[in-house]
């Protein structure tokens, strides 16, 4: 094999491992909520209950159709049965007399129908109302899987941030460090100036190592609460800084629209599906009519010769009509009533929290704001001084010790802003959960 081709081949191969065969993905926080949608057992379980609130109509609807069914029945008498006949019948002694032949054969097609049930009519539409209520749970599922998956993706993205902002000091220092070290060969810095610096570094990089170990356990956490495979590799796509920066004023003074909250939408249909109850109960009272028709063929002979087969048809109605029930019926209305009142209480205590909700939310999404304002001046501040001390110390007129209180300062501020950072995104997602808005 020429030396081109091995070339091409051994880059094949390094992409192959690099992109297919390592597994790896890097999602935003929207894909990972889609990819948490589609693979949660939460998710899957919802859908289930759709589907199966689907098939309850089916099975409602069946109760209204017309009902077919067959029979078929054979009996042999070892002993026939007989009749003692008097004496007054037969001219002489008394006798006995058989009317029943020994092999009894019978098949037939049996019809029930109903004709008028207010009660069936009731029925379909609540089981419909409850086809519609499980929607709304599925939808209301999503809203839980989003909110938990942010719960655990913030602290991933802000570990992420910080260690991003580590390296980078790591990498600053280390130039420092090599900077001081030639300083101090060429004998214009002291050895304590050397030791300070590779002490600053030694503690950076514990520091990395430790926040490293806490990013692998918070990333296992995302994977989990996704359903995503432990074993396979998972990028955070997303920045902080581009998050911050999607402009979200509105929602600190737009209207709270209750329908956008799936736990009002609940409730509402749970106060529909209250109304079809006390509908149902309330057809008790009126009568119902059913209709039956049945065909026969029966055969009946000592053997299955000479026998003889006789056909019987018949139709009929069934009319019931409630006469008194001793106040059951009037009971089981009172007590759906009863309960529709209750769920309207608890709408209105649910409406009334999300007002509560959204006011805390606008609160804390303001002094999250502000706070992070105050963060950024002081990381700007720190900087300058920072920047200061460093050039005061190449000219010899600082000393390494306020090079490194510097240091500690501004890494201090960085880490500050970050959680700034990390504390308005989150009372970002908690204010357009209160509002519906996810």
């Amino acid at each position: 094999m020429n030396h081109p081709l091995r070339v091409v081949l051994l880059c094949t191969l390094m992409t192959m491992l690099q992109t297919g065969w390592s597994q790896s993905a890097e999602m935003s926080m929207d894909q990972l909520i889609d990819y948490a949608l589609a693979n949660s057992p939460e998710m899957l379980d919802a859908q289930l209950k759709v589907q199966d609130a689907e098939a309850q109509i089916l099975q409602s609807k069946s109760t209204g159709l017309p009902q077919v069914s067959g029979s078929g029945t054979y009996q042999r008498y070892f002993e026939v049965p007989v009749v003692p006949l008097p004496a007054e019948f037969t001219g002489g002694e008394p006798q006995e007399v058989s009317f029943v032949l020994k092999n009894n054969l019978t098949a037939g097609v049996n019809l029930d129908a109903m004709i008028f049930d207010a009660a069936y009519f009731v029925a379909l539409k609540a089981a419909r109302a409850a086809r519609t209520y499980a929607q709304l749970e599925l939808v209301d599922r999503q809203r839980q899987v989003r909110q938990q998956v942010r719960d655990v993706y913030l602290p991933v993205l802000l570990l992420q941030s910080n260690l991003a902002q580590l390296d980078k000091n790591l990498a600053n220092l280390e130039d420092l460090y090599e900077e001081t070290q030639q300083i101090y060969e060429a004998g214009f810095a002291e050895q304590l100036d050397v030791d300070r610096l590779a002490l600053s570094l030694a503690n950076l990089r514990t520091e990395r190592d430790a926040l490293d170990r806490q990013y692998e356990n918070a990333l296992r956490a995302l994977k989990f609460t996704i359903n995503y495979p432990a074993g396979q590799a998972l990028t955070i796509g997303d920045d902080m800084e581009a998050m911050l920066a999607e402009d979200n004023a509105e929602m600190l003074t737009m209207t709270v629209n209750y329908t956008r909250r799936p736990e009002i939408n609940l409730l509402d249909q749970a106060i529909a599906l209250s109304d079809y109850n006390i509908e149902n109960f309330k057809t008790g009272y009126l009568p119902s009519l059913r209709g039956f028709a049945g065909y026969q063929y029966q055969y009946q002979g000592n053997d299955f010769k000479s026998g003889f087969w006789a056909p019987t048809g018949f139709v009929g109605l069934t009319l019931n009509v409630p006469i008194y029930d001793g106040g059951f019926k009037r009971s089981q209305i009172d007590r759906a009533t009863i309960t529709r009142q209750q769920v309207q209480v608890q709408r209105s205590t649910v409406q009334r929290l999300i007002d509560l909700e959204v006011e805390n939310a606008r609160a804390t999404y303001l002094s999250s704001q502000e706070r992070l304002k105050d963060r950024e001046d002081n990381l700007a501040l720190a900087q300058r001084i920072y920047d200061t001390t460093q050039v005061k110390y190449r000219e010899g007129v600082g000393s390494s010790l306020e090079v490194n209180q510097a240091e500690q300062a501004l890494y201090t501020s960085q880490t500050n802003r970050l959680q700034a950072i990390y504390d308005v995104l989150q009372a970002k997602v908690a204010l357009e959960e209160a509002l519906g808005e996810n």
